[in-house]
């Protein structure tokens, strides 16, 4: 390595070519290497736009020019081509959800400690800092003892054949936007969270759910809701609410790069708007990966421990979701 974190992305996805690709070719501690499809043409399409080799699957896990490897294949291939990324030596990002179950998350992580390799799941809005705001925010009592969280992300209906649709590849509103608000209540709330209701809107031709919500609650005992969809009108934001004022964050979960966020601080008085500057949460991602990689740092990292702890609970949660739903 020349102090860069080498790359090789193992799908050739939307969100790959728009969102994490670019990232990775913005990073100065990272390098685009090698990207893989299972069809050749598609590989050397994304290979020519961004500067770099291509390949097939199998083929890109022996490249001797990749330490790490951005798996964003449907959520359904995530833990079997996860554990051969892991078993070949390379480092792992991987697209959220990690897994389709709590069981093939834990398996995820087993391989990773063994294999003594870096893991994440790429949740990048965790690595804006709009969250660390409302964190401290909260911290510094600006809206009494939190009460309740409410957690929003829906959006339009998806073109006929979406793989979203497909419930053999991991499809549903659940695995693809009801995991955003789990985890923001996660963050904000802990990991003590459990799942005492909900309910899913099925769609009966296509076998997936389209819509849905959950009641959790803390240890604490504050309330938490997720609602989630390709049924609505865009949306992607949350509330927390508490004994003397309330946080609200729009465009919460995917905001652009170039967007100004702005915290809203309402309290029975008056109403207050933080504007705070841009943030590029995919680069944000990307980078903290690769600096982690550098430095050594490994799924057996007590740090890396803590995430990883993190992202089986969001499985847990989806399974505990699941089970509870009507």
């Amino acid at each position: 390595m020349d102090g860069r974190i080498r790359f090789g992305v193992l799908g050739c996805s939307s969100v790959a070519r728009r969102r994490t690709m670019p990232a990775i070719a913005a990073c100065p501690e990272a390098t685009l290497s090698v990207v893989a499809s299972r069809d050749p043409e598609k590989a050397k399409a994304f290979a020519a736009e961004f500067g770099c080799a291509a390949a097939g699957y199998d083929e890109l896990l022996e490249h001797d020019d990749v330490d790490a490897v951005y798996l964003p294949l449907p959520t359904a291939l995530h833990g079997p081509w996860g554990a051969k990324v892991l078993a070949a030596g390379k480092h792992l990002l991987v697209e959220k959800p990690a897994a389709t179950s709590a069981d093939e998350t834990r398996e995820l992580v087993r391989a990773a400690t063994g294999a003594d390799r870096l893991l994440r799941e790429n949740f990048t809005f965790l690595h804006h800092p709009q969250h660390a705001r409302v964190a401290q925010l909260v911290a510094d009592g600006r809206i009494g003892e939190p009460r309740t969280f409410t957690g929003e992300f829906c959006f339009p209906p998806l073109p006929d054949g979406d793989i979203r649709y497909v419930p053999q590849l991991g499809g549903g509103a659940l695995l693809d936007a009801g995991v955003y608000p789990l985890r923001a209540a996660q963050l904000l709330l802990g990991d003590d969270l459990r799942v005492v209701g909900g309910a899913l809107r099925m769609d009966p031709q296509r076998g997936v759910d389209v819509a849905g919500q959950a009641l959790l609650v803390s240890a604490g005992g504050v309330f938490a809701s997720a609602q989630f969809g390709f049924q609505h009108a865009y949306g992607s934001r949350y509330t927390l609410w508490g004994s003397a004022g309330r946080i609200v964050v729009d465009r919460a979960f995917t905001p652009q790069a170039t967007w100004p966020p702005v915290l809203r601080i309402e309290r029975q008085d008056h109403v207050e708007e933080l504007t705070l500057p841009p943030a590029h949460q995919f680069l944000g991602a990307v980078a903290s990966f690769a600096a982690a990689a550098l430095a050594g740092r490994t799924a057996r990292h007590p740090a890396e421990q803590a995430g990883l702890a993190s992202m089986v609970r969001t499985a847990e949660l989806v399974d505990a979701v699941r089970h509870a739903a009507v």
